[in-house]
Protein backbone atom coordinates (compact mmCIF):
# COMPACT_ATOMS: atom_id res chain seq x y z
CA UNK A 1 0.00 0.00 0.00
CA UNK A 2 1.31 3.47 -0.73
CA UNK A 3 2.20 5.84 2.07
CA UNK A 4 2.16 9.62 2.14
CA UNK A 5 4.33 12.15 3.92
CA UNK A 6 2.33 15.35 4.35
CA UNK A 7 3.94 18.59 5.45
CA UNK A 8 2.37 21.93 6.38
CA UNK A 9 5.23 24.42 5.96
CA UNK A 10 6.09 27.93 7.11
CA UNK A 11 9.08 29.26 5.17
CA UNK A 12 11.67 31.08 7.28
CA UNK A 13 14.47 31.83 4.82
CA UNK A 14 14.19 31.87 1.02
CA UNK A 15 17.85 31.00 0.40
CA UNK A 16 17.93 28.16 2.93
CA UNK A 17 14.65 26.73 1.60
CA UNK A 18 16.22 26.26 -1.83
CA UNK A 19 19.06 24.25 -0.31
CA UNK A 20 16.59 22.19 1.71
CA UNK A 21 14.33 21.57 -1.32
CA UNK A 22 17.22 20.44 -3.51
CA UNK A 23 18.54 18.01 -0.90
CA UNK A 24 15.11 16.73 0.10
CA UNK A 25 14.02 16.17 -3.51
CA UNK A 26 17.17 14.17 -4.28
CA UNK A 27 16.68 12.01 -1.18
CA UNK A 28 13.01 11.41 -1.98
CA UNK A 29 13.86 10.27 -5.50
CA UNK A 30 16.58 7.95 -4.19
CA UNK A 31 14.01 6.25 -1.98
CA UNK A 32 11.36 5.79 -4.65
CA UNK A 33 9.18 8.72 -3.60
CA UNK A 34 7.46 11.27 -5.78
CA UNK A 35 5.85 14.63 -5.16
CA UNK A 36 2.08 14.78 -5.58
CA UNK A 37 1.69 18.30 -4.17
CA UNK A 38 4.46 20.85 -3.77
CA UNK A 39 3.08 24.17 -2.65
CA UNK A 40 0.34 25.88 -4.56
CA UNK A 41 -2.73 27.73 -3.38
CA UNK A 42 -4.59 26.28 -0.39
CA UNK A 43 -8.31 26.92 0.06
CA UNK A 44 -9.97 26.02 3.36
CA UNK A 45 -13.39 24.49 2.64
CA UNK A 46 -14.36 23.58 6.21
CA UNK A 47 -13.01 24.15 9.69
CA UNK A 48 -10.39 26.54 11.02
CA UNK A 49 -7.21 25.00 9.61
CA UNK A 50 -5.18 27.64 7.77
CA UNK A 51 -2.11 25.73 6.57
CA UNK A 52 0.87 27.22 4.84
CA UNK A 53 2.16 25.63 1.68
CA UNK A 54 1.44 21.89 1.67
CA UNK A 55 3.74 19.19 0.39
CA UNK A 56 2.53 15.63 -0.24
CA UNK A 57 5.03 12.93 -1.14
CA UNK A 58 4.00 9.40 -2.10
CA UNK A 59 6.19 6.39 -1.30
CA UNK A 60 5.58 2.80 -2.39
CA UNK A 61 4.85 1.76 1.22
CA UNK A 62 5.11 2.97 4.80
CA UNK A 63 8.41 1.19 5.53
CA UNK A 64 10.06 2.86 2.53
CA UNK A 65 8.83 6.24 3.78
CA UNK A 66 10.24 5.52 7.23
CA UNK A 67 13.60 4.47 5.75
CA UNK A 68 13.70 7.70 3.73
CA UNK A 69 12.97 9.84 6.81
CA UNK A 70 15.77 8.14 8.77
CA UNK A 71 18.23 8.03 5.84
CA UNK A 72 21.63 9.66 5.57
CA UNK A 73 20.48 11.27 2.32
CA UNK A 74 17.58 13.05 4.04
CA UNK A 75 19.78 13.92 7.02
CA UNK A 76 21.68 16.24 4.66
CA UNK A 77 18.45 18.19 4.07
CA UNK A 78 17.67 18.24 7.78
CA UNK A 79 20.96 20.07 8.39
CA UNK A 80 19.36 23.24 6.96
CA UNK A 81 15.70 22.56 7.86
CA UNK A 82 15.50 24.75 10.95
CA UNK A 83 16.96 27.74 9.12
CA UNK A 84 14.75 27.11 6.09
CA UNK A 85 11.35 26.31 7.57
CA UNK A 86 9.14 25.20 10.39
CA UNK A 87 6.50 22.58 9.77
CA UNK A 88 4.06 19.96 10.87
CA UNK A 89 4.90 16.60 9.30
CA UNK A 90 2.84 13.42 9.28
CA UNK A 91 3.09 9.97 7.74
CA UNK A 92 -0.16 8.40 6.53
CA UNK A 93 -0.68 4.89 5.22
CA UNK A 94 -2.78 4.83 2.06
CA UNK A 95 -5.18 2.23 0.81
CA UNK A 96 -4.65 -0.32 -1.90
CA UNK A 97 -6.98 0.00 -4.85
Amino acid sequence: MPAYVISDVTIRDAEAIETYRTRAAASIAQHGGRYLVRGGQVETLEGNWQPGPLIVVEFPDIETARRWYRSDEYAAALEVRDAALSRNLILVEGIGL
